[in-house]
């Protein structure tokens, strides 16, 4: 019994994953106010799914990449339920959770990372093909006629426009945030999960006085 959320993209997602059976879920669009809305959407979502939390059994939430302020959130909630009722938490990166739909087709789950920059990875299979990176669009777009080898490409995320516009061939597939049912398979198939930590591609845009980056943990 899998209880996932995703608070790292454009929304705040929950999901119940009975088995292979998703219990329940709902996702909120939002930019902001994640920290607000997780607990009592995670609240509705158990009584939809007619479950108590003591019945769970593991935790999925994604680590990043994304916004550095939904990222803690959903990771802070994540450890601190999962402290309470003394089951695993396994952090599963936003790229993979855009892919997993997607199945055995090659993919490239792409995030707009804002400042010419996008984060992208590649999927074939359910395999990575390559580690989560930050690249320019250029290189990106580079990146993906390279590992798709003239093969049709599909562009996964918020960044699928941005590539498409360079990738006239590929097929795009617009979605502002990840499917929180994604985020409970990808946890549920862990074995021996470390204890999660946040996925950071770049230093987060918030300063220090001075200039100095600000921290990247919470």
């Amino acid at each position: 019994m899998v209880l996932a959320l995703d608070t790292c993209l454009d929304a705040c997602s929950l999901a119940v994953l009975d088995g292979g059976a998703v219990r329940a879920q709902a996702s909120h669009p939002m930019g902001r106010g994640h920290q607000e809305a997780i607990a009592p959407l995670a609240q509705t979502v158990m009584a939809q799914a007619g479950l108590a939390f003591s019945e769970l059994e593991r935790i999925g939430v994604t680590i990043g990449p994304g916004s550095f302020t939904g990222l803690r959130v959903g990771l802070a909630f994540a450890k601190g339920l999962g402290a309470a009722l003394s089951i695993p938490v396994v952090g599963i990166g936003t790229l993979a959770a855009l892919a997993e739909p997607l199945g055995e087709e090659l993919t490239f789950a792409a995030i707009d990372a804002r400042r010419g920059q996008i984060y992208l990875q590649a999927f074939a299979a359910g395999r990575a093909l390559m580690a989560p990176d930050a690249l320019d669009l250029a290189t990106a777009a580079a990146r993906v006629a390279e590992l798709s080898g003239g093969r049709q490409a599909v562009l996964v995320g918020s960044g699928a426009p941005l590539l498409a516009d360079l990738m006239p061939g590929a097929r795009q597939i617009d979605v502002p945030a990840c499917d929180p049912a994604a985020v409970a398979r990808l946890a549920a198939a862990q074995i021996n999960p470390p204890s999660p930590r946040p996925l950071y591609l770049r230093a987060p845009d918030a300063r220090l006085p001075g200039g100095a980056p600000g921290p990247y943990m919470a």
